[in-house]
C-alpha cells in the first residue's frame, strides 16, 4: 500500500500536523510519501526528509502553489494518484480546503477528521459535535482522508527520504487576492502549550484583559468560546469548538465558559483541563480534570497574583 500525505508548512518552515499526519498514516501501514507543494519550499522539504517513516519527498514549487488554492493543488495531486492508495491531509482550513475536491475528482468518499486508525480501511472520527465516536469503514479502491492532529503523537525525525521535483502545475483559473491576519506576540492557538479561554461569563470584550494578563505570564494563547464570540466580545479567530479551532495544549484554562458541546468538541482532548465557573452544574465540569467553583472576577486575579509570587512576570 502507497500513502501520499501532503504537507502543511507556510512556504518556509514544516507544521507539527504534518508529522501527526504521517503517524496516522504509519497506522494505517506501506510506503509513506510526502508531497510538499508551495513556492520557494526547499527548506520545507529538507525538514520533511528528516520525518522518521518517510520514504520519498516529491517537491512541487510554483508561484500558484504558494496559498495552496485548491484548484491549484488539483493539478498537482491528481496526476499522482494513480501511484497511490490513499492521499492524507491534517484537518486543517488548508486541507479542509482542497481535499474534498480531490475526492470529487476520484470519485470516492471523503473521510474527515479521522482521530484513530482501526485497520487500512477502518477509521475512527468523532460525531455529532464530538459526543460519539463512528467506526467507519471504506471500501473505495483509494481512501481520501484528513486527520484531526490532536488525536495522533507526532512522528519523530532521524528519516533520510529522497527528494523529488517534480513538473509545475497546469494554469489555473482562480488566484490569491489578499488576506488580513490579526497579529498578536502570544502564541498561535493550534500550536501553543497553553491556552486561556474565556467564555459568555466574561461579560464583555475589556473584561478579557484580565485573562490576557495571565495568558501573558504563562506564554499561552487566548481563545474564546462560540457564545462569547457571538457575543462581539472578542475577534472569530478567538474561537475554540466545532465551528472554531481544535486545540489541545498541555494544559486549557477555561473561565466563564459553561462547556457546551460544540466548545467541548474543539478542546476535550487537552492534556490537563482547568474550569473556573460560578455555576457548580456547568457542564464544563464533567470534563475538568480540575474545578474552581467562583466568581472568575475575583478567582482569576488572585491566581495572577499567585503567579507573581511564584516569580512568574
Amino acid at each position: 500500500m502507497a500513502i501520499l500525505v501532503v504537507a502543511e508548512h507556510d512556504n518556509e518552515s514544516l507544521k507539527d500536523a504534518t508529522h501527526k499526519t504521517v503517524t496516522a498514516a504509519k497506522e494505517i501501514g506501506g510506503d509513506i510519501d510526502i508531497l510538499v507543494a508551495g513556492k520557494g519550499v526547499k527548506d520545507v522539504a529538507a525538514q520533511a526528509a528528516k520525518i522518521d517513516g518517510v520514504r520519498k519527498v516529491i517537491v512541487a514549487d510554483h508561484v500558484s502553489l504558494k496559498r495552496q488554492l485548491a484548484e491549484a493543488m488539483q493539478e498537482v495531486i491528481m496526476p499522482l494518484m494513480d501511484g497511490y492508495d490513499a492521499i492524507l491531509a491534517p484537518d486543517t482550513t488548508t486541507g479542509k480546503n482542497f481535499m474534498p475536491r480531490i475526492a470529487a475528482l476520484l470519485d470516492v468518499m471523503q473521510i474527515s477528521s479521522i482521530s484513530g486508525v482501526e485497520s487500512p480501511d477502518t477509521f475512527v472520527r468523532p460525531i455529532y459535535a464530538g459526543n460519539a465516536m463512528a467506526t467507519v469503514k471504506s471500501s473505495d479502491a483509494k481512501k481520501v482522508i484528513t486527520v484531526r492532529p490532536t488525536a495522533f503523537k507526532a512522528a519523530g525525525e532521524g528519516g533520510s527520504a529522497s527528494i523529488e521535483t517534480i513538473a509545475d502545475p497546469g494554469p489555473v483559473k482562480s488566484e490569491f487576492v489578499s488576506e488580513e491576519l490579526s497579529k498578536s506576540d502570544r502564541p498561535e492557538l493550534t500550536a501553543a502549550k497553553i491556552v486561556i479561554s474565556g467564555g459568555r461569563g466574561m461579560g464583555s470584550g475589556e473584561n478579557f484583559a484580565i485573562i490576557e494578563k495571565v495568558a501573558d505570564m504563562l506564554g499561552a494563547a487566548v481563545g474564546a468560546s462560540r457564545t462569547a464570540v457571538d457575543a462581539g466580545f472578542v475577534p472569530n479567530d478567538y474561537q475554540v469548538g466545532q465551528t472554531g479551532k481544535v486545540v489541545a495544549p498541555e494544559l486549557y484554562i477555561a473561565v466563564g465558559i459553561s462547556g457546551a458541546i460544540q466548545h467541548l468538541a474543539g478542546m476535550k482532548d487537552s492534556k490537563v483541563i482547568v474550569a473556573i465557573n460560578k455555576d457548580e452544574d456547568a457542564p464544563i465540569f464533567q470534563v475538568a480534570d480540575y474545578g474552581l467553583v467562583a466568581d472568575l472576577f475575583k478567582a482569576v486575579p488572585e491566581l495572577e497574583q499567585a503567579l507573581r509570587d511564584a516569580g512568574y512576570s
